[in-house]
């Protein structure tokens, strides 16, 4: 009965390692993603990464929380690999551990070794499988390693060229939003030449990002915990800026000529909102308000002093404004807690510091 019993926690346990592999690679675009047995140790072991982040530096938390992303890429894949020779090991010690001859003890140290061996290379010479159901677990292991090894060869080029694409994107923002990004600068450089129109024009460049990020993202979620190369520059901020450049442009552009900058903030909001359901975040508000009134009233006045005017009163535009924050805000403000991703101020003053200003030697 012990045997049974081990066999068939053996078997549903190599069944779930299986479709987990199955639907984390191969069937990746679902915002629920069940089951998620090792995914969830991935998630469980952020909490105390970050915790460790926090108590150091600014610079060398983000090398920390950094390191997480490639670190929790590899731990998923361990966690996979031992999980199913652990499981192909109870088969055969269930199976009564036929790996030698008839009369010769194996133990389930052996089963264990076997399954492994079995599964990165072609086998251990001192042990062979010697009945049908032994040889049959012994293809199997093997082919099972051998397509996640394909498979993890074919992951690993989209995962970085996922990642290598969005960080080209974020990296053009800092000459027009600045470093951190922040959708006043955006909004006063990009309007300066030929105002609302051109502003509206670069947002439209944007949701072809937003749409690929929140694919990408979804179907890969370690990706979310990939930083960027600076420590002032992530995805999330990028993400933020855009959204409310976006909701502002739409508050205070005259009607009809700001149609990129709707559809733009539709597919963001979308993102943001699909992102933290499949982080399993509540949303919040950030707090305090990232936009104060006499903020708004600042940007408003440089706006003006440019040439470039609202087509409302500042009554209408807080009233707009603040109905649009509260589809995204709450829900970006979640993410950037559960990945310890600062947000972006809506409004700072123009920085000689700006990445593309400085060098590590100046």
């Amino acid at each position: 009965m012990v045997r049974i019993l081990v066999g068939l926690l053996g078997a549903a346990l190599v069944l779930l390692m299986l479709a987990e592999i199955f639907f984390a690679f191969l069937l990746p675009r679902r915002v629920k993603r069940d089951p998620a047995i090792v995914r969830s140790v991935f998630n469980y072991a952020w909490l105390p990464w970050r915790r460790l982040a926090r108590s150091m530096s600014p610079q060398t938390a983000d090398t920390m929380l950094g390191i997480y992303g490639p670190f929790g890429l590899l731990l998923n894949l361990v966690l996979w690999v031992a999980a199913l020779m652990l499981g192909f090991a109870c088969l055969q010690w269930a199976a009564g551990s036929h790996l030698g001859p008839m009369r010769a003890t194996v133990s389930f140290g052996d089963d264990l070794y076997f399954s492994a061996a079995t599964m990165t290379t072609d086998g251990p010479a001192s042990l062979s499988a010697q009945t049908t159901f032994a040889r049959t677990v012994q293809v199997i292991t093997s082919g099972a390693g051998l397509a996640v090894l394909a498979i993890v060869i074919g992951y690993l080029p989209s995962l970085y060229q996922a990642f290598s694409r969005r960080e080209a994107t974020v990296s053009q923002l800092d000459a027009r939003a600045g470093s951190p990004p922040s959708a006043g600068r955006l909004v006063i450089r990009s309007t300066q030449r030929d105002g609302w129109p051109a502003l509206n024009r670069y947002l439209s460049g944007w949701e072809t990002w937003v749409a690929e990020l929140m694919e990408t993202h979804l179907a890969y979620p370690v990706l979310a915990y990939f930083r960027s190369q600076h420590v002032n520059q992530n995805w999330l901020s990028a993400m933020c800026t855009v959204l409310d450049t976006c909701a502002f442009t739409i508050a205070a552009a005259p009607p009809g000529t700001v149609d990129s900058a709707r559809f733009t903030y539709a597919i963001a909001r979308h993102a943001v909102v699909d992102l933290s359901y499949s982080f399993h975040v509540d949303p919040i508000a950030p707090a305090p308000d990232r936009l104060p009134a006499g903020d708004l009233e600042e940007l408003l006045r440089q706006l003006a002093e440019a040439g470039v005017e609202a087509a409302t009163d500042l009554a209408t535009i807080e009233k707009r404004l603040a109905y649009m924050r509260g589809n995204y805000e709450p829900y970006i403000n979640a993410l950037g807690r559960r990945l310890e991703l600062s947000l972006p101020p809506w409004l700072a003053p123009e920085s000689p510091t700006d990445n593309w200003r400085t060098t590590q030697w100046h």
